[in-house]
């Protein structure tokens, strides 16, 4: 176990697997106590007890970050409990179907932007009085190439990513001279998730690196000073 981030509190959306789930056991690994959310139980039972067998700290919050009033009861309960928020990881995300823009399902759309754009914003309000009670708080966002780079079948999907980034920017510019929080936004680029095998299903999943290595990435920006909003693009 390492302790650069001992005594610190992080919270990771969507922590069950993936990019989210190697994210909190190396922030448990470095010390910190890490909240892992996500609306699978056992699945996120699973990455607590691989961090508790490593000697880490964690506790679950199984929710679901679209219900209305999740957010909110989950700031109040850590509020009650840390009184104050270290890291925010805003990883959870929801693809949706690639299909042309002028055939996008309106329903399956506003879920992707409810959950990509309007969930993201609520994380944003309820934890920023605990962010602000950091020393050093810090937010990551997980973004994609495709919020900067317009693709063909892509639109719902990168409208929201791009959508996350401007929100992120705005929170970072409006605490920046106020406060110790920064922000900054991952492009973690081609990575072994299940987010990306069902966008490109006949990729080998050997072909591109694997989630730990983005967990390393945001792990040494987290060590660094830096000014929001700070981007990254692995």
């Amino acid at each position: 176990m390492m302790t650069e981030n001992a005594d610190k509190l992080a919270l990771v959306t969507g922590a069950s697997r993936g990019i989210g789930a190697a994210t909190a056991k190396a922030l448990a690994a470095t010390g910190a106590h890490v909240i892992l959310t996500a609306r699978d139980a056992k699945a996120l039972e699973s990455v607590e007890d691989e961090i508790h067998a490593a000697g880490g700290a964690a506790t679950i919050a199984p929710l679901d970050l679209v219900d209305g009033t999740s957010i909110a009861r989950l700031a109040s309960a850590v509020a009650q409990r840390w009184q104050r928020l270290d890291i925010l990881v805003l990883n959870a995300a929801t693809l949706g179907s690639l299909s042309p823009l002028a055939a996008a399902d309106g329903k399956e759309m506003n879920h992707v932007f409810t959950l990509n754009v309007l969930a993201q914003q609520a994380l944003l309000a309820a934890f920023e009085p605990l962010l602000r009670l950091s020393p050093q708080g810090r937010v990551i966002a997980l973004s994609t190439s495709v919020a900067r780079t317009p693709r063909a079948y892509w639109g719902a999907y990168g409208a929201s990513k791009a959508a996350l980034e401007n929100l992120v920017a705005v929170f970072g510019e409006e605490l920046k001279n106020i406060s110790a929080v920064r922000t900054a936004i991952i492009d973690p680029g081609a990575t072994r998730t299940q987010m990306r095998a069902r966008a490109y299903p006949g990729e080998d999943p050997a072909s591109v690196k694997p989630p730990e290595d983005v967990a390393r990435a945001i792990m040494q920006l987290l060590a660094q000073d830096f000014e929001s909003t700070h981007y990254l693009k692995l």
